[in-house]
């Protein structure tokens, strides 16, 4: 009502748009998309040898596990990097390897992360002060 609330980011310290910038939404789930497809797609070939029963309970536990490891070293997924976003601290920098695995561990249970700040941050990332952003 009247209220000025300015641009997604504006809060935080990021550009309005380009490098640097909160990803959009639909880049963020596309990026979600591939990865999940990735996990599920190991999770067959490597983890169940061909049942796909088993291979849908095994793929929750090798996408929280490549969410750990590529965010916690590299920043992003490998769905991420395709898209080109990264997840950085909200004062910018890396994730603290604590800070990744509470992270994941939100994400994984889903809930979170479809509970939305202003800024377009699911709680997961609002929890764990990260912030996904355009590389």
């Amino acid at each position: 009502m009247g209220v000025a609330f300015g641009y997604r980011g504006q809060q935080l310290g990021l550009p309005k748009e380009g490098p640097g910038s909160i990803a959009r939404p639909g880049r963020r789930f596309a990026a979600l998309f591939l990865d999940w497809a990735l996990c599920l797609l190991i999770a067959y070939g490597l983890l169940s040898g061909g049942r796909a029963q088993s291979a849908s309970n095994w793929a929750l536990l090798v996408f929280a596990v490549l969410s750990v490891l590529t965010v916690g070293t590299v920043g992003f997924t490998p769905g991420k990097r395709l898209l080109g976003l990264r997840v950085v601290a909200e004062g910018g920098g890396r994730l603290t390897f604590p800070r990744v695995v509470v992270r994941t561990l939100l994400l994984v249970v889903v809930i979170p992360a479809v509970v939305w700040d202003r800024d377009g941050r699911g709680l997961h990332d609002r929890l764990s002060r990260a912030v996904q952003v355009r590389l």
